[in-house]
């Protein structure tokens, strides 16, 4: 018998009834739930289904077909917004919100942002609930969770579980700082909330780590904290879009390892691999091998943590930063700034422009399968036109308008004979990805 059981049968019966501990308890059934706390926040859960418009075999008429689904919730029930994945709405041009309670309504894209993977979507509604959110940054590891969705194309599904992580990064997007949980969350769940105990939005559910094939829910779960989510949408209900700086660093996450190297005596934080000259970071006096382990107040558990604060910063913003030198702690100040796209620079093999360095593909370099030649992306800075085009580490340019890329030289004469703009084809993994640079 549990620990807890024992309690309870020692206890006397009036006792039972209003337990000592602060655990939720119905009284009037005997059972202990969260049923009061998370209920209200229910109605607030939608189910979001992307359509796009096809013709009929028969009719020729437009007709509605799905794409994709997934989950949302109601953020702000008097302008009828809806938040969810940019994922669960790509590649559709009409858009559908069903509720709880049987009501269906068309909905419009206010805006989407890849890079954090959010979407608002808005519906024009009567008797709408909305779901109290409160700051992410108040979570802590251990917090119990839950999930709620629309997984697997079944009716509104509540799964519980613990806040596992912080700051993961690594999943692949632009930006990230994920929420780790064990809640069970799979293929339609993205978009849906995750709430803590008391019923209040910490995140959105957005990506799943499994081994399975199928990629079933392997206790691995991944959130777009709330602190990231609400300063997205509010760009994304004013402009449209986010409108993004830059700081002019490039980021590695700090390991064991290398924080031996640097001899500095933490083994957490983000490491300067490197500053562009003129930037903000370097009139703030950062350098390469700095490790800034504070920004706006908040640890840097990786790159992750900084990426993430200076992606949802728009230009202007101050920001504040704790960085170790060697053993020395220093604090220091800087202004985000508008993205440029920088000139074509080149060092020999190696080359930068629009934020992203490149040099050639080496034969030692772990290519992407099917390419022997091209020109391998070696960092992108966080905010330049690179990162919002969607270029990461690791691309390989094969292509460059019409033509073939086989060297930095080739990249080079392209991207300087068309100084407004080209669109590149990248190798990644398998994948041939189209991505518009322009300034």
């Amino acid at each position: 018998m549990s620990a807890l059981a024992l309690t309870l049968a020692a206890a006397p019966a009036e006792a039972q009834q209003t337990p000592a501990f602060p655990l939720p308890y119905d009284a009037e059934r005997g059972v202990f739930s969260f049923a009061s706390q998370i209920e209200r926040s229910l109605p607030a859960v939608v189910r979001v289904t992307t359509l796009s418009r096809s013709t009929g075999p028969t009719t020729g008429t437009a007709t509605p077909r799905e794409i994709s689904g997934g989950s949302g919730v109601i953020i702000d029930a008097a302008a009828g917004i809806v938040v969810t994945n940019q994922h669960v709405i790509a590649s559709g041009n009409t858009f559908r919100v069903d509720l709880t309670d049987g009501r269906s309504f068309d909905a419009t894209l206010l805006g989407a942002d890849d890079a954090t993977d959010v979407a608002v979507l808005r519906i024009e509604a009567p008797r709408l609930s909305q779901v109290d959110i409160v700051d992410s940054d108040t979570i802590r590891i251990g917090d119990l969770v839950f999930a709620v969705g629309h997984p697997l194309g079944l009716d509104q599904t509540l799964t519980m579980g613990v806040v596992s992580g912080l700051g993961r990064s690594g999943m692949g997007d632009a930006i990230e700082d994920y929420i780790q949980t064990d809640a069970a969350v799979n293929s339609g769940n993205s978009g849906g909330p995750l709430l803590d105990s008391a019923g209040r939005l910490i995140g959105i559910n957005t990506a799943i780590l499994s081994g399975s094939v199928g990629g079933g829910n392997d206790g691995v779960a991944f959130a777009v904290p709330s602190r990231i989510l609400l300063a997205v949408v509010s760009q994304l209900r004013e402009h449209g879009e986010v409108r993004r700086g830059r700081i002019g660093v490039t980021l590695g996450s700090l390991t064991p390892e290398r924080a031996r190297e640097l001899g500095t005596p933490i083994v957490r934080g983000a490491v300067v691999e490197d500053v562009a000259p003129g930037s903000p970071a370097e009139r703030a006096g950062l350098r390469r091998n700095d490790v800034i382990i504070r920004i706006q107040g908040r640890v840097v558990e990786g790159q992750g943590g900084v990426t993430s604060t200076v992606g949802i910063a728009e230009p202007g913003s101050q920001l504040n930063l704790v960085y170790l030198r060697g053993a020395e702690q220093l604090e220091t100040s800087l202004v985000v700034e508008q993205p440029q796209a920088a000139p074509v620079t080149t060092t020999g093999s190696e080359g930068r422009a629009y934020g992203a360095g490149f040099r050639d593909l080496r034969s030692t370099d772990r290519a992407p399968e099917g390419v022997t030649a091209g020109v391998l992306i070696t960092y992108v800075e966080p905010g330049s036109v690179a990162a919002q085009a969607g270029l990461t580490a690791g691309d390989v340019v094969v292509r460059v308008n019409t033509t073939d890329i086989a060297t930095a030289d080739d990249l080079v004469k392209e991207l300087t004979d068309n100084p407004a703009g080209v669109q590149i084809i990248v190798a990644r993994g398998e994948e041939r990805i189209p991505i518009t640079l322009r300034p």
